[in-house]
């Protein structure tokens, strides 16, 4: 398979086709995931909580974020990498640039920033500088004591509003794609709709590009597995099973079906 690129991706939005992602944060997997055919691996600041064993993303360093990358770059083979920019890495422009730079040396393809609205100028100024950007909008992580908890975003008229003008503003600023994180899928569809860019959906319903999930829940790591999420590792399958399961199921559009998904 050919390595998957930006352009690839926005085949798949130009085509209403899906694409996959999982999150790695070694090398033996990021061989898995690749050699499945799964189009983007996500270094994610979740291995703060599913690697490091932390209750949250916050203590991850940008650091780790590269080691790790390093270590999944080596292990892939023709997926486009995707990296979180950890907690507090980029607060303004001076910051963000010297972050992203030791993340794309490190073998980053696209960087994923939470935030909200004056994340704008971030995107704008790292796209002007060559390093294509993913916007993260509705549950954000990072965000995790300003939001008290886990909860899903986007639910009545004005946080649905906010939501869908964020995600605008964020195409507009230059950003490649648009991760929405627990929102419902009514919500997800119309940003997927008013953008051009593709999205990317995790707990947002089943009318977005692409779909995303933790490589730790789909192979059943995980206990109190939350709605938007499935083990694929039942009846008996291997590791590289339940990832090529993943994949047919995600783009077969089987998954995620009404069980998994949010309403408004």
């Amino acid at each position: 398979m050919d390595k998957v690129t930006l352009h690839r991706l926005n085949e798949h939005k130009r085509k209403k086709t899906k694409f996959a992602a999982l999150t790695a944060y070694d090398a033996s997997f990021a061989r898995c995931i690749s050699e499945v055919g799964i189009e983007v691996i996500l270094v994610g600041d979740s291995l703060g909580m599913v690697f490091q064993g932390n209750k949250t993303t916050i203590p991850v360093t940008i650091e780790q974020m590269a080691y790790h990358t390093e270590c999944v770059s080596r292990g892939n083979k023709q997926s486009l990498i995707m990296v979180d920019m950890p907690f507090l890495s980029g607060t303004n422009n001076s910051e963000a640039i010297i972050s992203a730079k030791k993340l794309m040396q490190a073998g980053a393809e696209v960087l994923k920033l939470e935030g909200e609205l004056d994340t704008c100028e971030r995107i704008r100024y790292l796209t002007g500088n060559g390093i294509p950007v993913c916007a993260h909008i509705g549950l954000m992580p990072q965000f995790i004591h300003q939001t008290s908890g886990y909860k899903i975003q986007g639910k009545g008229k004005v946080a649905y509003e906010h939501l869908l003008s964020k995600a605008i503003a964020m195409e507009k600023a230059g950003a490649a794609l648009i991760l929405l994180e627990c929102i419902p899928e009514e919500l997800a569809e119309a940003i997927d709709d008013s953008l051009n860019v593709p999205t990317i959906g995790i707990g947002a319903g089943s009318k977005v590009t692409g779909q995303i999930l933790v490589l730790y829940d789909i192979i059943g790591l995980t206990n109190n597995l939350p709605r938007f999420v499935k083990n694929f590792m039942e009846n008996g399958k291997s590791i590289p099973e339940a990832i090529e399961a993943y994949d047919k199921a995600v783009k077969s559009e089987i998954f995620p079906n009404s069980e998994n998904i949010y309403s408004a």
